[in-house]
């Protein structure tokens, strides 16, 4: 049966797997759905109408689907959508969505996510992503795959993160961070390329130099972003083993909305 604290509440029509475990003084809504092997702390609240997968790992304190701190929102049945495997510390904070932008905030699979992050309404967040302590996600915010965001960053509404890219310490992300690259700062600055990070995850000689030729024609040829877009779509021909590499940054540079910083 599911190991439930003799002092936690759990809403009856809560749809828990057998191997949950639940600690105590810790509150589950009706609406919550838990996957297999999740681990849910002592005083924790989840509420709404949030799914969580399995093997997740979920610490003390935190709040998992409460309301989204939007006063446009009148308590329409929007979600909350977690995968699996992922570990999130001490009072973390994620909401549901709002309507009329999908009414659903998503976090992927196998995410390091750190003490006190907050993840407001309609956010994505993507796999093997790690957030420091504090980081904060305002609404509609798009982190990409392997994204790793420091401590104490705040990112704007609407902007989206690009796979593999890093924010260092206490940046102020305002414009949209193509992938692969590092920014930090106030104001924030592209600093180069992720290339520790890359190294890590087994990126051959071959792809590594093609970030680094990315990141000299966006950045360091004085080019139009449009002259540069062009300039990075020719590397696929050039480099075909990094044709994938070379084809994200291209569709991220085309479906910026906010700008991408330069």
């Amino acid at each position: 049966m599911t190991q439930v604290h003799s002092t936690a509440i759990v809403d009856p029509k809560a749809e828990l797997d057998a191997s949950v475990t639940v600690g105590p003084y810790t509150v589950i809504g009706p609406h919550v759905k838990v996957g297999a092997g999740t681990t849910i702390g002592p005083h924790c609240v989840i509420e709404g109408r949030t799914t969580i997968g399995v093997d997740n790992q979920i610490f003390q304190f935190s709040s998992i689907g409460a309301v989204p701190q939007d006063k446009k929102y009148a308590g329409e049945p929007t979600e909350l959508v977690i995968g699996d495997r992922n570990r999130i510390r001490e009072f973390c904070t994620f909401n549901l969505g709002v309507p009329g932008a999908g009414g659903i905030t998503r976090v992927g699979h196998d995410n390091w996510i750190m003490a006190y992050t907050h993840i407001a309404h309609d956010c994505r967040v993507g796999d093997h992503t790690t957030l420091a302590n504090n980081t904060t996600l305002a609404g509609h915010v798009d982190l990409g795959d392997w994204v790793t965001v420091g401590g104490l960053v705040g990112i704007h509404q609407f902007v989206k993160v690009g796979a593999h890219a890093m924010v260092g310490f206490a940046t102020a992300v305002s414009q949209d961070v193509p992938p692969f690259m590092l920014v930090d700062g106030n104001p924030m600055a592209v600093r180069g390329f992720n290339i520790v990070g890359l190294r890590r995850r087994g990126f051959s000689a071959a792809r590594l130099a093609a970030v680094k030729q990315m990141h000299r024609i966006i950045y360091r040829q004085g080019r139009t972003l449009d002259d540069a877009r062009g300039a990075v779509d020719a590397l696929a021909t050039e480099l075909p083993e990094a044709a994938a590499d070379v084809a994200l940054m291209s569709g991220f540079l085309a479906n910026s909305t906010r700008g991408i910083a330069r």
